[in-house]
């Protein structure tokens, strides 16, 4: 088949269409532009183990231990122990071997690490630390103790924590939300005061949201070495920056805990939804109940904030990814945001961060009218912004990260489908594209329909073979995780290389079974005008390869093969639907045939 049609009629003849909204997705390397990419291996977590991958899915390592994996600047690999982001209290580093070589489990009952951590380097003690987020139990007592509205009953209240500590695993420094908070109930309490003056503190008393179990459900943080901050992300559409190395005493932490909890720990900026501290509007259902407005909320169901590093396009930005949700977006989907926090309403740089409605808005109109989207007040902070055309292509409930990469492509995971992709800066377009082959049946060649996170990967990474895990160790490419050898599209395939008429026919052709539907056999025939290696395979409607009818070279004509309902081991198949796909020169026609017992 040729390549230059591609678009034009391949994927109109196969299920397995480029876009995610296809109900049958094939995994692995999907496409690949070499000239583009930011070249290097692709680490990810997933079902307990961590996979090293080159561009091509080549698998060139793994480790026992597959959660939220990430790379150190010491060489190891970091991850939590027990494949649950969302319930961790226990940590590990290994090396490229497997071995372990620093551990941390927290043992306090009353703290629950969930979500995410970080080695750092912390400067005032010179030496590396671990942080971590962890829920940390409350009383009912405390909530009305701090002026949380007495009608609202509070039960296993939490709020999150900040914890660092020490190689020897020793707490050294603690932050946590309830040390930091406002309310306008009860005068007669230090934490009272005008939620609206007072962004530095996180409101008891939200509209709609009483403190509760896992109250704010942070999901991520990051450590900016250069300034001594921390970052710290809400589900809800909040993230918060607040200052470490003010607040931290070197070898003293009962004086660092104690400073963390005083208005030296007080937010130094906030971003994603202004009306949690009376700045702005919430969304709401308009007039015309069908549809909503964001009101002033930029994040919704947000992940993976960061400070873009240094060195990097964007270096001192924030990235967040927005997953979508709670936005009243008539028809959801997800983004990457960029944030500039220094920008004032005029769109200068400043010297110190600028709180965000004070730097104002822009309305912005959506791109295309078959999105279904009402205009959005956009903050003068954003300056890059990325979503799919297709509102559909791209979204994630849950999970998923971005990543600035030094040619100033941003890698993207969609944790839902377990995509990833390399988008471009200039006009956004996808460089490679990645899917997840392990699901909760198994490795896959096919990714059939199924609910959210059947292949989810909370977080994927790029990195280049001079970082300091790679140097020195062997990264020959093994096999893909499917076994398969790699078949993906590039930018060839997307160009038309000559005039295209109304009707076209691929130069190979695979035809329709017959008969079909049948009973006991069919007959499957296809032309090749070359000499070149095919296969035929067969599927069944859930993604497992049944049956492989050939594999091998063929000179140029007309091929006939039988498939007689039986599977690899000769054992006879379930009436049903199932797939036959031709593949040959990184291309592949699929084609569907019912049995009937």
């Amino acid at each position: 088949m040729k390549k230059s049609i591609l678009l034009c009629g391949f994927v109109i003849a196969t299920l397995i269409a480029y876009s995610q909204e296809s109900f049958f997705v094939s995994t692995e390397t999907r496409y690949w532009d070499a000239s583009k990419t930011y070249s290097g291996y692709t680490l990810f977590g997933t079902r307990g183990v961590s996979y090293l991958v080159d561009m091509e899915g080549h698998v060139i390592h793994t480790w026992n231990l597959g959660t939220n994996p990430r790379f150190t600047e010491s060489g190891t690999l970091l991850d939590a122990v027990g494949g649950n982001p969302s319930n961790q209290n226990s940590w590990k580093e290994l090396d490229w071997n497997g071995n372990t070589v620093w551990q941390y489990t927290e043992s306090r009952t009353n703290y629950h690490g969930h979500h995410d951590f970080a080695k750092i380097y912390n400067p005032k003690l010179g030496d590396s630390t671990f942080i971590y987020i962890a829920n940390k139990d409350l009383t009912s007592a405390q909530c009305l103790a701090a002026g949380c509205d007495p009608v609202n009953t509070y039960t296993n209240p939490q709020m999150d924590a900040i914890v660092e500590v020490n190689r020897q695993g020793t707490v050294i420094w603690e932050w946590c939300f309830f040390d930091h908070v406002v309310q306008d109930i009860n005068s007669s309490l230090p934490t009272y005061g005008v939620v609206a003056n007072t962004p530095g503190k996180i409101d008891l008393n939200i509209r709609g949201n009483s403190v509760k179990s896992d109250w704010m459900h942070c999901n991520s943080l990051d450590y900016n070495q250069s300034l001594d901050y921390i970052v710290i992300n809400s589900v809800h559409g909040e993230f918060y920056v607040i200052d470490h190395g003010n607040t931290f005493v070197p070898n003293y932490p009962d004086s660092s805990i104690l400073k963390a909890a005083s208005t030296l720990g007080d937010f130094k900026y906030r971003f994603g939804d202004p009306a949690k501290y009376d700045k702005g509007d919430p969304p709401s259902v308009l007039d015309n109940w069908e549809k909503a407005t964001n009101g002033h909320k930029q994040l919704g169901g947000s992940h993976d904030i960061q400070w873009i590093k240094q060195g990097l396009p964007g270096a001192g930005n924030f990235m967040v990814f927005c997953n979508g949700q709670n936005l009243f977006e008539l028809t959801p989907q997800s983004y990457i945001i960029e944030i500039n926090p220094y920008l004032n309403s005029s769109g200068t740089v400043t010297s110190a961060y600028v709180n965000p409605p004070d730097a104002g808005y822009n309305v912005v109109n959506s791109p295309d009218n078959n999105l279904m989207k009402e205009k959005k007040n956009i903050s003068k902070q954003v300056v890059w912004r990325y979503s799919s055309k297709n509102n559909t292509s791209f979204y994630s409930t849950i999970g998923s990260s971005g990543q600035r990469l030094p040619n100033g492509n941003t890698l993207i995971c969609s944790m839902n489908d377990g995509h990833f992709f390399e988008v471009a800066p200039s006009d956004t377009s996808i460089v490679w594209e990645y899917i997840n082959p392990m699901t909760r049946d198994g490795i896959k060649k096919i990714k059939p329909d199924n609910y959210p996170t059947y292949n989810g990967v909370f977080r994927a990474y790029r990195y280049a073979s001079d970082h300091p895990a790679l140097v020195g160790q062997d990264l020959t490419a093994g096999s893909t995780m499917t076994g398969s050898t790699p078949s993906y599209w590039t930018p060839a395939d997307l160009t038309a290389k000559e005039e295209i008429n109304n009707y076209l026919k691929p130069e190979d052709v695979l035809n329709q079974n017959y008969p079909n539907p049948f009973n006991n056999s069919t007959t499957i025939e296809f032309n090749i005008t070359e000499p070149k290696k095919v296969s035929v395979e067969i599927f069944d409607f859930s993604g497992n390869l049944v049956k492989t009818l050939v594999n091998k070279s063929y000179s140029k004509g007309d091929y006939t093969l039988n498939w007689d309902a039986s599977n690899e081991s000769g054992n006879k198949v379930a009436s049903g639907m199932y797939f036959y796909i031709l593949k040959a020169n990184n291309q592949q026609i699929t084609k569907k045939m019912i049995l009937i017992k």
